[in-house]
Formats: structure tokens, sequence, C-alpha cells
């Protein structure tokens, strides 16, 4: 039989997540971003639950391929623009919405020659200072777009640094607002966190959920995905291929790095940094054995971790672990953002990161 480790994704959580958005959104319309490959879950796969959305955002043009080749007739944005000269007659083809960030761009634009207008987004850096114009130089960049009969619609679109934390929003909202008061074109400043934390603040055309719509919580620690009505949409599941009996003294894994100070049972789960879980989770980061909540201890290997049975003393060969997600076993979640916190990383890198050997089905 094959290496029992799973990767489930749930239809019914990314629908769930989407109607959140949805309703924090009130009568902004929806980008469902599928960035990233829908942020490691697979855009074929995460299709069927996102496809409620209004639009999907994007960066990469084979991605944009992708969604209209899944029949997808409505709005897709790159999220970056395009990167070179070559790909405004691929937008031409796809009607694709680009944004455009630098005066680079605005010159493919110039210079393209199609007898099809695009639709851009305008970018401003607002203090992101990452992409986009700023504030000053943002209407000299409108104004040239504006007079390029290769540009149809000039919509104004800006991203916070700061939704997530207590320096918050003000200030870059203020600015945006400032730098666009009487210009013309729909507007998209909502990003997950903006959404959820600031929704009288960023109501605007369009929102940009991004991470909510995986079940992680744009705020954590600040807030849980609980606490924002946010289902898990990503389960990745293995067995117990072994167990030991430790004697105290004994050590775990390369290193030596844990040892055990009371006689205590562990089991060998078939899951490692092969498989995307995090190298650099340590003695702590939580686990799920038949739908208990116990710890990982050692190091993790490639292809296996240990996890504590003390708490699960009916578990042994082939019994459940779940690394984050739902078990089917009692259909209790571990938030991947715990997992992601006891590893020193965020929800993000651990959905992004599962491995391509995993196999992944859709639930």
């Amino acid at each position: 039989m094959p290496r029992p480790i799973l990767a489930t994704i749930h239809t019914d959580a990314l629908r769930h997540n989407l109607d959140r958005a949805r309703r924090a959104a009130l009568d902004a319309r929806v980008w469902a971003v599928v960035k990233a490959n829908a942020y490691g879950h697979g855009i074929e796969r995460a299709y069927e639950g996102l496809r409620g959305a209004d639009g999907f955002a994007l960066l990469d043009l084979a991605e944009a391929e992708r969604v209209r080749a899944l029949g997808w007739r409505g709005p897709i944005l790159l999220l970056e623009g395009v990167f070179d000269a070559r790909d405004l007659e691929l937008c031409s083809r796809l009607d694709l919405w680009h944004t455009v960030h630098c005066d680079e761009q605005i010159d493919m634009l110039a210079a393209h020659k199609t007898q099809q207008p695009q639709r851009v987004f305008l970018k401003m850096n607002s203090g992101m200072n990452r992409l986009g114009f700023t504030p000053e130089r943002y209407r000299a960049a409108w104004t040239r777009l504006n007079a390029l009969p290769q540009v149809d619609e000039i919509s104004l679109v800006t991203h916070f640094s700061d939704a997530d934390g207590p320096r918050g929003i003000d200030a870059q909202v203020e600015a945006f607002r400032r730098a666009t008061e009487d210009l013309p074109g729909e507007r998209s400043i909502a990003n997950s966190a903006a959404l959820l934390r600031h929704p009288s603040d960023t109501r605007a055309d369009w929102v940009r959920p991004g991470i909510l719509l995986y079940g992680s919580a744009p705020d954590f620690p600040a807030h849980d995905a609980a606490h924002w009505q946010l289902q898990p949409t990503m389960t990745l599941a293995t067995r117990l291929i072994g167990i030991q009996e430790l004697a105290p003294g004994a050590r775990v894994g390369y290193g030596s790095s844990f040892e055990a100070e009371q006689p205590m049972r562990i089991g060998i789960a078939a899951v490692g940094y092969a498989d995307g879980y995090p190298r650099h989770a340590d003695t702590g980061t939580p686990v799920l054995v038949n739908g208990v909540r116990t710890r990982m201890v050692g190091r993790v290997s490639m292809d296996m971790i240990t996890v504590d049975l003390t708490p699960v003393p009916n578990a042994g060969f082939g019994s459940e672990v779940v690394l984050w997600g739902r078990s089917a076993v009692n259909g209790a979640v571990l938030p991947i953002d715990d997992v992601a916190r006891a590893a020193g990383t965020v929800g993000y890198e651990l959905m992004c990161a599962l491995a391509l050997r995993v196999p992944t089905i859709v639930a």
C-alpha cells in the first residue's frame, strides 16, 4: 500500500470562508486571491469552493491560463501586473486585468499594438514601500495612463502593511484618499486583515481576501481562526508506523535533542520535511493523535516525526496523526496557525510548502 500520508482540501470550508469574506465586504465585490497555486491548495482543487467569488486575483500568467481552462469567464487580475511587454498580448487574449505599479509598465502599454484597450489597476505605494507609485507621483501616472488609447478603465488600488497589528491603517487610508480624491475609477484597498478588522474604514468597490479564504487568521495570534468564524480548508494527516517504549533518560532522534524524564511511549509518524512539514519545528509543536492533542518530540526527520503518546494511551500502529486540520476520528481541529506559531513561522508558509509527493484529494 502507499505511504499513509494524505492532504485533504475541504470544499465546504472554502465556500464557508468565502461567504465569511462576502459578509464582511457588505456590498463590495470579492476577489478570491489564488496566487501561489491557491496558497498551496491547488487552483484546480480550490476552484469549486471559490467559484462563487466575483473574480480571481493571482500573479502568474500560467495560473491565469489554468483558471480560464476551468471555465471561468469573469474577471482575473494580475496582482503584480506584467513582467514583459509580450505579456500584454496574453492579457488581451485571456481578457486579463492587470496592475500597473511602475513607469516601465506604462512604457510597455504605450508601445503595445492592440485593438482591445486594457483594464488596469493603478497601484499606490501608500506606505508599504514595495510596489506602486508614491502619493506625490500617483496623479501623474494616472494622467499618463488615461491618455493612452491602449488603456480602457483605470481602477485605483493600494495595499496595507499593518492591517493585522496595532499600527493600523489610518495613515495609509488617508494617503490614498487624498491622492485619489477626485479621480474616477473603482477602488480596492482591503486585504484579509483589513476586511475583518477595519471593515468600515476600507469600504470600496473590490476587496482582496487571501489567507482568510484558507482558514488562517490574518492577525494571529491577536485573534485565531475561530474568532473570525473561519474553517480549516486543508488537512494534512498521516498514521503511526511504529511505537517505542522509552526509559527515563532515553533520547530521541537526530542530535538526541529530546530526553525522556520518565517512562513514556512515543509514536513514529510518517511525515517529515520532505513532505513540507517544517524542519525547524521543535519539541512541543502540537499534533492530534486519534483526535487528541499532544506534542511532537525531538527533531523533524526527512520522512518521520516522533510524537508523545502519553495523552493517548490506546494509540498504536496505524493510529491517525493530524499535523493540521480536521481529525476524521472525532472532528477535532488543529488550527494551522497553532502549528506555525510553534514552528516560528506563519500558516501561509505551511500551506505553500506542501510537497508534490504528498497525495492530495478534494472532499
